[in-house]
């Protein structure tokens, strides 16, 4: 017995390391995901000053959909080439559950973005109020997938997130701004509930799904969701979107082909709260791109809030690292 215990341990100690080292790259990729958003709030902001809410949604989100087209087909004729009929076989499969999946994902995202966008319309919105609103989705992720999922969550994990929303807060409200009546509130809320369910949704079915083909079609969903709605309640015209392309492109490849895509690739290496946690740093990238690119500056309060959203994210994964070495 000891001696099997003693073959066995090397492989054991390899599979820690491995799962450790997969979770390390999945936080590596939600924090790029919430870098490439919080950068990218600036030119959705630009854009919604030249088009509707629904025309900046539709064309951004189908931009992403097709930005990814072309690496879905040449990674698809590649790997086809290679199998053998069984494979072929469990390839469609996996594709049709990709796209059914892909469907529901991109209406849960298609809802959310657009009542955030809805949002900013609203008299005595801010960007910090609906980012702090929005990322709210900290507390409904574990909430939500303690009752639909019957996930439980330590409780290191929910001091964690209290901290984060404590950090968003001093991030995002000054001290005479800490309302929470109006429609805008309502919309910022709300979305930031159906943000909860995607983020589940895709920690629940992107294991068994294609990770770019999933991104791809909850893109192309949202879009043609998006651009229905474009055409019964708005009056897009050509030159407004003209005005809006860079902005759009910009939102469209980074923020949808990249950050949403490393959002589901990520997720099937870290837990949906913690992925929460992550990608809510979204609200700090984009106080310093301010500082950076348009010349705003931070004040203490505000790096206050980053610190403390920092420190929060380091002792959540620490503490995780911490258990598994004490198991």
């Amino acid at each position: 017995m000891n001696k099997i215990d003693k073959e066995q341990s090397p492989f054991s100690t390899n599979q820690a390391e491995l799962k450790i080292k997969t979770q390390t790259k999945g936080v590596i990729m939600l924090l790029a995901t919430a870098f490439i958003w919080g950068t990218s709030f600036v030119s959705q902001s630009l854009g919604s000053n030249s088009v509707q809410a629904f025309t900046f949604m539709g064309c951004r989100t189908l931009i992403g959909s097709i930005f990814l087209m072309p690496f879905i087909f040449i990674q698809e004729r590649y790997l086809t080439s290679r199998m053998n009929e069984s494979e072929r076989r469990e390839n469609r499969i996996k594709n049709r559950k990709t796209i059914k999946h892909g469907i529901i994902i991109g209406i849960f995202l298609c809802i959310a973005t657009n009542l955030q966008q809805f949002a900013f319309y609203e008299p005595g919105m801010t960007a910090g109020k609906i980012a702090f609103i929005t990322a709210m989705y900290m507390f409904f992720v574990p909430i939500l997938g303690l009752f639909i999922l019957n996930k439980r969550i330590p409780v290191l994990t929910w001091l964690c997130i209290a901290l984060g929303f404590i950090g968003l807060y001093f991030l995002c409200f000054e001290k005479s701004s800490v309302s929470f009546t109006g429609k805008g509130d309502f919309l910022a809320l709300v979305c930031a509930v159906f943000f909860s369910f995607q983020i589940l949704a895709i920690e629940r079915w992107a294991p068994d799904c294609d990770g770019v083909k999933l991104s791809c079609v909850q893109f192309f969903t949202c879009g043609i969701i998006s651009t229905v709605l474009m055409f019964i309640f708005e009056e897009p015209k050509i030159e407004q979107i003209r005005s809006a392309i860079f902005p759009i492109l910009y939102s469209g490849i980074l923020s949808c082909g990249f950050a949403y895509t490393m959002q589901v690739i990520g997720q099937k290496y870290c837990e949906a709260t913690i992925a929460s946690l992550l990608m809510c740093m979204e609200s700090v990238f984009a106080a310093i791109s301010g500082a950076i690119y348009i010349h705003e500056t931070l004040s203490a309060r505000e790096i206050t809030g980053c610190a403390i959203m920092f420190f929060a994210i380091i002792v959540s994964q620490l503490a995780g690292k911490f258990k598994k070495a004490a198991n």
